[in-house]
């Protein structure tokens, strides 16, 4: 089989890999499509992120969807033919995180094509994939593979939102309209948000925020007076999303947000330096929000059920062999939202 493997920077590969096979309490999938993610890019670009390198070649990839081709023995609930959307998610299921239902704390936590472990934990993007009957979720008929390969990062979005607590009525501020971003938009919206305000440096995101439901958008290189507005009377804002993982947006976030708002952080970046008294004196609550367990299937469930726009999302398709291409479009913020591969 095919798969697309990390060498290095700017050092990707399409190599034969033996297929692997399912066991007991396991399936075997043919994949279909898998959508780039931001992590991808960083090991493609520079071989990691922060502390995290490659140390050997690995599979890149967690966010897929394919086909069932057999099953094991021990498995109940999926058949063959079934289209089904993979957790890249794989818990031990025995840390004291994950004893108190905190799956994604998980100490022992391996997670498809990350290099946080050694040997690194190897990914999606191949041609076939043996996974664990519970990590796979059935699509109904009528969804195509390339929606389903979107259940991972809405995933990401969703919990999120579920860590801010109730939308309903409330003024959404979301900083950073990339994939997850604009997913978090579209999630703000399903749960009630009365008025969703985007920002972004790039226009063409801007536009895409918009075509997933976002009431208002702003792009803060040319016109950050008009975020600067919100921040009359101590702050508007009751929620803040903050996605891009720039300082520069979490401290003109914490500028609009209203005494005793949330501020989400789900956006990585590096270290910054927050305004302490401002924290302080406006008794603002900040959150952290990373990965997802049980949204997975709630993620799949609205995906099934038509319920999120991802149509405006997905702006380039791939074949396998055209690994490279398709990273290097991925990069471009002003051409592409979400690039997807192609197994099939």
């Amino acid at each position: 089989m095919k798969a697309i493997v990390c060498h290095g920077p700017k050092d990707l590969r399409i190599e034969e890999r033996e297929t692997p096979v399912a066991g007991p309490d396991e399936v075997l999938i043919r994949t279909e499509a898998g959508g780039i993610c931001g992590s991808d890019l960083h090991y493609f670009n520079n071989g990691g992120f922060g502390a995290v390198r490659l140390t050997e070649p690995m599979i890149l990839g967690h966010e897929v969807a394919g086909r069932v081709a057999a099953v094991g023995s021990e498995v109940s609930g999926l058949s063959v033919g079934d289209l089904v959307a993979v957790n890249p998610s794989r818990p031990c299921g025995r840390c004291a995180y994950c004893r108190r239902a905190q799956y994604n704390q998980c100490l022992e936590m391996r997670y498809y094509g990350s290099a946080m472990r050694t040997p690194h934990v190897q990914g999606a993007f191949s041609e076939a994939l043996v996974a664990k009957a519970w990590q796979c979720e059935v699509l109904p008929a009528g969804v195509s593979a390339a929606e389903a390969a979107f259940a991972e990062p809405l995933s990401v979005a969703l919990h999120a939102v579920n860590r801010a607590g109730g939308l309903i009525g409330k003024r959404v501020l979301v900083t950073g309209t990339g994939p997850i971003g604009a997913l978090v938009v579209a999630a703000a919206k399903l749960h009630g948000a009365l008025e969703v305000v985007a920002t972004d440096v790039v226009d063409e995101a801007l536009a895409r925020a918009r075509a997933v439901g976002a009431d208002r958008t702003i792009n803060v290189a040319t016109d950050a007076d008009a975020l600067a507005a919100y921040g009359a009377d101590k702050g508007s804002v009751d929620v803040v999303f903050e996605a891009s993982g720039n300082e520069r947006a979490l401290r003109a976030a914490l500028d609009v947000i209203r005494p005793r708002g949330c501020l989400v952080q789900l956006g990585l970046g590096g270290d910054v330096t927050l305004p302490q008294n401002q924290i302080v004196a406006k008794e603002i609550e900040l959150r952290g929000s990373f990965r997802f367990h049980e949204e997975f299937a709630w993620a799949v469930a609205l995906i099934g059920a038509g319920r999120v726009p991802l149509a405006p999302l997905l702006t380039g398709t791939f074949p396998v062999d055209q690994a490279v291409a398709a990273f290097e479009s991925a990069g471009d913020r002003r051409t592409a939202m979400k690039v997807q591969i192609a197994f099939a």
